[in-house]
C-alpha cells in the first residue's frame, strides 16, 4: 500500500520546525561560514523536507545538531534523494573501516556510520521518498554491514592473540557463523530494532600458533563477546545495534557459541515449538556463508515437517495466549505489535501456514513476510481478499511503527498519549489528524484480528458464548468407556446407527487395539478430542454406519502419525469432507488410508472441487520438480507420485460433487498423465545424459531429444479412469549406430532403450507414495519380443508391412503425448500414411469381426459368446459393460473400422483420436446417419459414466443384466448395419 501524501504541518509542531531550522543554522555557523552558505544554498524543497523531519523526529534533529557536517556530506552526496544501489551502503562501510586501527576505533566508526544511515533512512522514509521495502532493506543491509564487517575486522585480531581456531576432523580454519533471526533474519528490520543473533562453529578442535591454545568453542565465545561489545555498548557515540541472544539453545544460560553438531542435537533432541517458529526466519547474516548454508539446511527438518503439521496451530495459539496474558497484565492493549489485530499476528498467519505445510510445499520454505503472504495467495491457501487485507493491514501497522520509532530512535510499539507525539504520528502517517489516522488503524487492527481468529482460533471456541463448547463433547463418555456397552448402543442407535453393536464393536477395537495402546500420551490425547468430532459429524450423514465403515481404516492407520488426527481436528471442514467423499466412495476412502497425505487436499474447498486446466496443472507439476536438487531422484519420485495421488483425488472428488462432467474427468486424468509423463522424460532424458552424453542424429548434431512417447488406448483416446494404466509405444529418430558424447559413451541405441527403461523405472517403481501407472508396452512393433524403444524409420516399416490389422486398429487412438514436436510430426505423418491408404473392405469387416468375436469369447461373461451375443442382453446376467456384446468395445471397434474404411477417402477422420469426435466426423461426412452418430455417443458416454460409477465404488465394470438393454440392442443393430456381423 502507499501512504496518503503528506499533510501539511499541523499547528503544534510549527514551532519545533522554526525552532529546529534556526538552530541547525547555528551548529552550520559554528563550523564555518562555507557551512551555512552550502546550507542556505539548499533548494527549497530541500529546505522544507528538513523542516518536516525535524519537526517530525527529535533523533534527526539531535544528530544533526551533534554532527552538522554528516548532514551537509550527505544533502551534498545525493543520498538524501535518491535509493542506494545493491552493495553501495556494504562498500561505504568496508571504506570506513579500511585503516580502523584499534577495537575502540573500530566501535566508534560503526557507531558514527550508523548514525548517518539512520539519519538518511529516516529522512527518506518520512520524506515519502522510500517505500516499505527500501526502509526494511536498507535497515537490514546496515545490520548485515556492521555485523559482517565488524566480524571480519575482528577475527584476525583474535586470532593473532588466541591463536587461529581449527577443525580437529576437517584439519581446516574455522570460522564462526552468525544467523540473524526475527525481522533481521527476513530482512525487515524497523527504524530501532535489535537484531537477534545465534552463534555457530563448523566443528570441534583447537587454536594453533600460540603456545596455549584454545578450545575452539572458548576461542569463539571470546570472539562473539568482543563483536556483541562492538555492536551493542552503549558509548558517547551511542549504539550500533542492541542485540539479544536469547534465542540460542538454552537461552540467556546456554553457552554464547555451539558447534553444529550440538546445534543439531540440542535441536533435535530439545528443540521447542516457539524455537521452530523464531527458526523459520534464520538467515546467515556474517562469517562463513558456506558453512552457514550447511548450518541453515542441518536444522532444516527442525523447522520444516515432512508431513501436514497442524500441532503448530496449537503451538502458536498458546503463544497467542502467552502473549495476550503479557499484554493485560502490563496494560499493552495500545500496543500495534503485541495487541490484538497487530503486528505479530499477521506473522502468526503468515508462520502458521509455513510450519504446518513448509515440509512438503518448498515454496513457503522463505522468510519474508510479504512473500510468503504472496505465496499463500499464488498457491491457493488464502483467497485474495484476504491477502490483500492482511498486506495493506501489515502494511500500514509497519508504517505506523516506523512513525512511532522515528520521533526518538526508540524501540516502541506503543501508540503516544501526549497530544504532540500523537500530531506527530498522524502527520507522518497522512492525516490532518489524530481522530482520523485512529480510526483508519482500528479498522487495520479489527481487520486483522478478524483474520487471525479464523486462522489461529481453536476450533472448540463457541465465538457466541462466553464458555467454550466441546464439539462432539455428547460423545466423551462413550469413548472414554464411562458408559456400559448397553448404554452406549442405546446412544449409538438414538443418534441414528442402524446396527449400533457393530459401531460399538468397532470403536472399543480401536480403543483396545495395540495401535492405541503403543501410542505415546500427546498421541492419544489428540485421538482422544478427535474421535468424540468424528461420532458428532458422522451421525449428520444419512449412514452414518457406512462412514464409520469406511472411515475406522483411516484413523487406524494414522493413529501412530497423531498429526493427522490435529488436521482433522483443527479443521471440521476437512472433516466433513472426508466424511461426505468416504461414505460416496469406497475407492476414496482406501486411498486416503493408504495414503493419508492426501488429507491435505480436503482443507481447501474451492481448490479441491475446482481441478486447475491442463497448462496450470503442467506449470504446477514443473514448479514443485524445480524446487528440488536435480540429483535427489527419490524426492522427485515423490513429488510426482503425490502430485498424481492429490489431483486425482480432486478429479474424483469434483466428480462424486457433480462439479465435473464425465469428459472432463478424462480429460483432467488425461492432462495429469501427460505433465506426469512430460516431467518424467526430461528427468530421464536429463539422468541419461549425464550418464552417457548426448546422443546423435544421422547428420552429426546432437538429439534434443529426438524421442516421443506415444499413447495408444484410454490415454490415447483422451479417456483415461481413475486407476487406468497406460499403453505406451517410445520412438527416436537418432541414429543408433553414432556413440553419445559423455565419459561412458554408448551408441544411440543403447542410450534409447536406457533411456525408456528409466522411463518405465520412474512411472512404475514402488514408493511410500504407490507408483504413479501401471505400463504396457505390448502394442509397441512385434509385441513384447520386439524392442523397447522403435527408431521412426522401424516403426514406419513395421506397421506398412508386417503389423496386423488389429494393430491398425489400435493406431486410429494412438497419439504423440510428449517429447519432440519435430518426431512427433512424422509420426503423425507415419500414422496418416499407414491409416489412410485403400483396404479391401470384405476382408477388412471379417478381419475386425473375427477379432471381436474372439474378444467376447475370452473376456467377455459367458452368454455374450460370439454365439449368443443377439441374445445375451435378454438373459438375468451380468453385464460387462466393456467387453460384452452391444457394450463398449463394440463401439469402439466399429469407429475403428469406419476409420480404416473410408480415411483414404475423408482423410479428417484421422484429425481426431478420440471416439466422440471420430463420430462426429463420420456423421459430417455422410459416412453415419446422424440419429445413430449421436446414439452412438450418447451410449458411450453412458458406458463409461458407468463405468466411472464402478471404479470408484471398488466394483468392476459389471452391471446387472436388467441394465441398458435398450441401448446394447441399439449398438448390435448398428454394428450388423456396418456388416460386421
Amino acid at each position: 500500500m502507499s501512504l496518503p501524501a503528506l499533510a501539511c504541518l499541523p499547528a503544534v509542531l510549527e514551532p519545533l520546525a522554526v525552532a529546529a531550522e534556526q538552530s541547525l543554522q547555528g551548529a552550520f555557523a559554528q563550523l564555518s561560514a562555507a557551512a551555512v552558505q552550502a546550507f542556505l544554498a539548499w533548494p527549497e524543497e530541500r529546505r522544507s523536507a528538513l523542516r518536516r523531519v525535524a519537526a517530525a523526529s527529535d533523533f534527526v534533529l539531535q544528530q544533526a545538531l551533534r554532527d552538522p557536517q554528516m548532514l551537509l556530506d550527505l544533502a551534498g552526496s545525493g543520498e538524501l534523494e535518491r535509493s542506494l544501489q545493491a552493495g553501495e551502503l556494504r562498500g561505504q562501510l568496508a571504506q570506513v573501516l579500511a585503516d580502523c586501527d584499534s577495537e575502540d576505533e573500530l566501535g566508534r566508526r560503526l557507531r558514527r556510520y550508523r548514525n548517518r544511515q539512520q539519519l538518511r533512512i529516516i529522512w527518506r522514509d518520512l520524506g515519502r521518498l522510500a517505500d516499505l521495502k527500501e526502509t526494511c532493506g536498507d535497515l537490514s543491509d546496515l545490520a548485515d554491514a556492521c555485523i559482517d564487517l565488524g566480524y571480519h575486522w575482528l577475527y584476525p585480531h583474535h586470532c593473532a592473540q588466541f591463536g587461529t581456531p581449527i577443525g580437529r576432523r576437517s584439519g581446516q580454519a574455522q570460522h564462526m557463523v552468525i544467523l540473524g533471526m526475527g525481522k533481521l533474519g527476513a530482512h525487515e528490520l524497523n527504524l530501532s530494532s535489535d537484531i537477534d543473533l545465534i552463534f555457530g562453529y563448523p566443528e570441534g578442535g583447537e587454536t594453533e600458533g600460540v603456545k596455549r591454545p584454545l578450545d575452539n568453542q572458548e576461542f569463539f565465545i571470546r570472539l562473539g563477546q568482543r563483536l556483541i561489545k562492538a555492536l551493542d555498548a552503549i558509548t558517547v557515540d551511542g549504539f550500533v545495534f542492541r542485540t539479544d541472544m536469547r534465542l540460542r539453545p538454552y537461552g540467556s544460560s546456554g553457552a554464547l557459541v555451539f558447534s553444529f553438531n550440538a546445534l543439531e542435537q540440542y535441536y533435535q533432541d530439545q528443540g521447542r515449538d516457539w524455537e521452530r517458529y523464531a527458526m523459520i526466519k534464520a538467515r546467515v547474516v556474517g562469517g562463513d556463508p558456506q558453512a552457514g548454508a550447511q548450518l541453515l539446511e542441518m536444522l532444516r527438518p527442525f523447522v520444516y515437517r515432512r508431513y501436514l503439521d497442524f500441532s503448530a496451530i496449537e503451538a502458536l495459539r498458546s503463544m497467542k495466549q502467552l502473549i495476550q496474558q503479557e499484554v493485560r497484565r502490563k496494560g499493552m492493549a495500545e500496543n500495534i505489535k503485541l495487541g490484538a489485530g497487530g503486528i505479530r499476528e499477521v506473522e502468526f498467519i503468515a508462520q502458521a501456514f509455513q510450519l504446518i505445510h513448509g515440509g512438503r510445499d518448498l515454496s513457503l520454505q522463505q522468510r519474508p513476510l510479504l512473500k510468503v503472504l504472496a505465496t499463500l495467495e499464488g498457491q491457493g491457501y488464502l483467497p485474495p481478499a484476504v491477502i490483500e487485507e492482511l498486506r495493506e493491514g501489515y502494511e500500514f501497522l509497519r508504517y505506523t511503527e516506523h512513525a512511532l520509532q522515528a520521533i526518538d530512535d526508540r524501540q516502541t510499539q506503543m501508540l503516544p498519549d501526549n497530544e504532540q507525539d500523537r500530531a506527530r504520528v498522524a502527520f507522518i502517517l497522512g492525516f490532518d489528524g489524530w481522530q482520523a489516522f485512529h480510526e483508519r488503524l482500528m479498522h487495520w487492527r479489527g481487520r486483522v484480528d478478524w483474520h487471525f481468529r479464523q486462522v489461529i482460533a481453536d476450533p472448540d471456541e463457541d465465538q457466541g458464548a462466553e464458555a467454550d463448547v466441546v464439539i462432539g463433547g455428547e460423545w466423551l463418555p462413550l469413548w472414554e468407556d464411562a458408559q456400559d456397552e448397553e448404554a452406549a448402543c442405546r446412544q449409538l442407535a438414538d443418534a441414528g446407527f442402524a446396527d449400533p453393536q457393530t459401531a460399538w464393536q468397532r470403536l472399543t477395537g480401536l480403543r483396545g487395539g495395540s495401535q492405541v495402546r503403543a501410542m505415546q500420551r500427546l498421541g492419544r490425547e489428540r485421538l482422544d478430542a478427535f474421535i468424540p468430532r468424528l461420532l458428532a459429524q458422522a451421525v449428520e450423514h444419512g449412514e452414518p454406519d457406512l462412514v464409520l465403515e469406511r472411515v475406522m481404516p483411516l484413523v487406524e492407520a494414522v493413529a501412530r502419525r497423531s498429526a493427522y488426527l490435529v488436521l482433522l481436528t483443527e479443521n471440521p471442514g476437512a472433516l466433513q469432507r472426508l466424511l461426505t467423499l468416504c461414505a460416496a466412495s469406497p475407492w476414496i476412502a482406501e486411498q486416503i488410508a493408504r495414503f493419508p497425505l492426501l488429507l491435505d487436499e480436503l482443507l481447501n474447498e474451492g481448490r479441491l472441487f475446482k481441478p486447475p486446466q491442463a497448462p496450470e496443472l503442467a506449470a504446477e507439476l514443473q514448479e514443485r520438480l524445480m524446487r528440488i536438487p536435480q540429483d535427489d531422484l527419490e524426492q522427485q519420485m515423490e513429488a510426482l507420485r503425490h502430485f498424481k495421488l492429490a489431483h486425482g483425488l480432486r478429479v474424483a472428488a469434483s466428480e462424486i460433487a457433480g462439479t465435473l462432467p464425465l469428459m472432463k474427468v478424462s480429460d483432467y486424468l488425461t492432462w495429469l498423465a501427460e505433465a506426469i509423463l512430460d516431467q518424467v522424460l526430461a528427468l530421464a532424458w536429463h539422468h541419461t545424459v549425464s550418464k552417457h552424453g548426448t546422443p546423435r542424429r544421422v547428420d552429426g548434431s546432437p538429439c534434443d531429444p529426438d524421442f516421443i512417447i506415444v499413447g495408444y488406448g484410454k490415454v490415447g483416446g483422451i479417456e483415461l479412469g481413475h486407476g487406468s494404466d497406460l499403453d505406451l509405444v517410445f520412438i527416436h529418430d537418432g541414429d543408433p549406430q553414432a556413440e553419445t558424447d559423455g565419459a561412458k559413451p554408448i551408441d544411440g541405441a543403447q542410450f534409447f532403450t536406457r533411456l525408456g527403461q528409466r522411463i518405465i523405472h520412474l512411472l512404475t517403481t514402488q514408493t511410500n507414495s504407490g507408483q504413479l501407472y501401471e505400463v504396457d508396452m505390448r502394442l509397441r512393433p512385434s509385441g513384447a519380443a520386439g524392442l523397447l524403444v522403435s527408431s521412426l524409420g522401424a516403426f514406419a516399416r513395421y506397421q506398412e508391412n508386417e503389423a496386423w490389422t488389429w494393430e491398425h486398429q489400435a493406431l486410429v487412438r494412438a497419439r504423440v503425448l510428449v517429447g519432440c514436436p519435430r518426431v512427433g510430426q512424422a509420426f503423425e505423418a507415419v500414422r496418416a500414411k499407414v491409416l489412410g491408404r485403400e483396404r479391401d473392405l470384405d476382408k477388412l469387416r471379417a478381419e475386425v469381426s473375427e477379432m471381436r468375436a474372439k474378444m467376447r469369447d475370452n473376456l467377455g461373461t459367458k452368454l455374450t459368446a460370439a454365439g449368443t451375443a443377439a441374445n445375451a442382453f435378454e438373459a438375468a446376467s451380468p453385464f460387462d459393460l466393456k467387453q460384452d456384446a452391444g457394450g463398449i468395445v463394440d463401439i469402439e471397434f466399429m469407429v475403428q473400422y469406419a476409420a480404416l474404411a473410408w480415411s483414404w477417402q475423408h482423410p479428417q477422420l484421422l484429425e481426431f483420436t478420440d471416439n466422440i469426435r471420430i463420430l462426429e466426423g463420420l456423421e459430417r461426412v455422410g459416412l453415419l446417419p446422424g440419429e445413430d452418430a449421436r446414439l452412438l455417443q450418447e451410449v458411450y458416454k453412458d458406458y463409461r459414466s458407468a463405468a466411472h460409477r464402478q471404479a470408484l465404488q471398488k466394483q468392476p465394470g459389471v452391471v446387472g443384466g436388467d441394465q441398458f438393454q435398450a441401448e446394447r440392442r441399439s449398438v448390435l443393430r448398428i454394428w450388423r448395419e456396418l456388416g460386421l456381423d
